[in-house]
C-alpha cells in the first residue's frame, strides 16, 4: 500500500483545516466511513477535503463539530475559507477553480460562452459586465484577473489535459467588436496548438444530441475520484455520486460524436476568425 499523503497545513486554509480534520477523526478513533455516516457527504469527498482538496461545506462542518466535538471550530473555519477565497471566483465555483490545479484531465461542454480557460481578457470583461451590469469597474476588473490566472495552469510541469466542445454559436456570437472576436478565436487556436489540447464544435445543422442544456464540465484526477459540475445563471452544482458521473461521461461521449473532428474544428475557428479579422479591416477604410 502506497505511503499516505499528509496536506501540508501552511499551503492554504483548506489545507490547513483539511490537516486539523485528520487529526481530529483520528484522535477520536474514528474512520471516514464513521465520521461520514449520518452526513450528506460521502467518504471520498470527506478523503478530498483532510488532503486539502476541497472546501468544507458549512453542513458537514457542522456535522463534523458535533460529531468530534469541536466546539464550532470548524464552523468557523468555513467563514476563514471564505475570507481566503481569491477574489472575482464566484462562491459556486470557487471549489472547481482549486481542483483544476490538480485536475488530470478537463472536458468541457460550452452551449453559450467559451470556457474560462480559453478566454481573452476583452472576452471576459464583457460577460462579466454583462452578468454584472450594476458592478463597479474594479469588481469587473477582478473577474477579469482571476479568469486569466486561472489559465497560468496550462505552464504548470503537468498541467491538465482540457477536451472543450463548442456549441457553434459560441463562435458565432458577436460578444466583441469584430477586431475582439477574430483575437478571441485566434486565441482559442493558439491555445490548442500550443498546449495539444482538443477542441471540437458541434455544427448550427447538427440534430438533437444528450447536451442540449447549460455549461458542464467533467474532470478526472490522479488520485481521486471523477467529479462532474455543472452550472446555470448563478449556481453551479459539484456532482460526485459515481454512477451519476458515469452516466454524464456517456453523455459527454456521445455529444463529441456529434460534433465536427479536431481538424475540421480548428479549422472552422481560423476561419472565422479570418472572417471577422477581414470584417474589422473592412470597418476602419469606412
Amino acid at each position: 500500500m502506497p505511503a499516505r499523503k499528509d496536506p501540508d497545513a501552511s499551503v492554504s486554509v483548506p489545507c490547513f483545516y483539511g490537516a486539523e480534520l485528520r487529526f481530529k477523526r483520528e484522535a477520536a478513533g474514528l474512520t471516514l466511513e464513521q465520521l461520514a455516516e449520518g452526513s450528506f457527504r460521502g467518504i471520498s469527498f470527506l478523503s478530498q477535503i483532510e488532503r486539502g482538496e476541497r472546501r468544507m461545506p458549512d453542513d458537514l462542518a457542522k456535522h463534523v463539530d458535533e460529531r468530534l466535538g469541536t466546539d464550532g471550530f470548524f464552523q468557523r473555519r468555513c467563514e476563514d475559507a471564505a475570507k481566503a477565497r481569491k477574489a472575482g471566483i464566484a462562491e459556486h465555483f470557487a471549489d472547481v477553480a482549486e481542483l483544476e490545479q490538480l485536475a488530470r484531465t478537463i472536458e468541457d461542454w460550452a452551449p453559450i460562452l467559451v470556457p474560462g480557460l480559453l478566454q481573452t481578457g476583452a472576452y471576459a470583461a464583457a460577460i462579466g459586465r454583462s452578468a454584472m451590469p450594476r458592478a463597479s469597474d474594479a469588481e469587473v476588473e477582478a473577474v477579469v484577473s482571476a479568469r486569466l490566472d486561472r489559465a497560468r495552469l496550462f505552464a504548470g510541469e503537468s498541467p491538465p489535459k482540457l477536451w472543450a466542445v463548442l456549441d457553434e454559436s459560441v463562435i458565432r456570437r458577436r460578444v466583441l467588436p469584430p477586431a475582439g472576436m477574430g483575437e478571441l478565436l485566434d486565441h482559442i487556436a493558439e491555445v490548442v496548438r500550443g498546449t495539444r489540447s482538443i477542441v471540437q464544435i458541434v455544427p448550427e445543422t447538427a440534430a438533437a444530441h444528450p447536451f442540449m442544456m447549460g455549461l458542464t464540465r467533467i474532470m478526472t484526477f490522479f488520485d481521486a475520484p471523477p467529479l462532474v459540475y455543472t452550472e446555470g445563471l448563478h449556481s453551479g452544482q459539484v456532482i460526485d455520486y459515481p454512477a451519476l458521473v458515469m452516466d454524464y461521461r456517456e453523455s459527454y461521449d456521445l455529444l463529441r460524436a456529434a460534433a465536427l473532428p479536431p481538424e475540421a474544428s480548428l479549422a472552422m475557428i481560423e476561419a472565422a476568425a479570418e472572417d471577422y479579422r477581414n470584417e474589422a479591416q473592412q470597418q476602419r477604410r469606412l
